[in-house]
């Protein structure tokens, strides 16, 4: 039996789209690694769980979003993407066109907010590598 030591989490892209406005909904990272850190809510997977229901699980716990689907973007593997241990990230997507839901930060994000697009200059860990990557599936 081969011997790994590798975590999988669910991290999760929600856009608001209205007209040519493109928001991301981002968490302030409550605790290191990259403490006070924009990034995507996510986490690690439960052992009992689908992927897409730790994707959605992980916005609610981390934004108060509740979401009942999510599509599969990517699954981001690279070694040293995390510096805390070897971890693959299975990212989900949506695009919802209706704000009606307050968002806050929850478990491990200090905050939750709504971001244009266009002012997202960094973000933790690969984060902007995901998001350029879901503006090309979106837009």
């Amino acid at each position: 039996m081969l011997d790994q030591n590798i975590k999988v989490a669910a991290d999760a892209v929600v856009f608001y789209k209205s007209g040519t406005l493109l928001e991301l909904l981002l968490v302030k990272r409550r605790y290191d690694l990259n403490k006070g850190m924009w990034a995507l809510p996510g986490g690690f997977v439960n052992d009992d769980e689908e992927l897409e229901a730790a994707a959605i699980r992980e916005l609610e716990e981390e934004t108060g979003l509740k979401l009942n689907a999510m599509k599969q973007l990517h699954t981001y593997g690279k070694v040293g993407r995390d510096s805390r241990g070897r971890c693959i990230s299975v990212v989900h997507y949506a695009v919802i066109d209706n704000k009606g839901q307050t968002v806050k930060g929850g478990d491990d994000a200090a905050e939750a907010q709504w971001v244009n697009v266009k002012d997202i200059k960094e973000l933790a860990f690969d984060h902007m590598d995901i998001l350029a990557d879901a503006l090309q599936v979106v837009c």
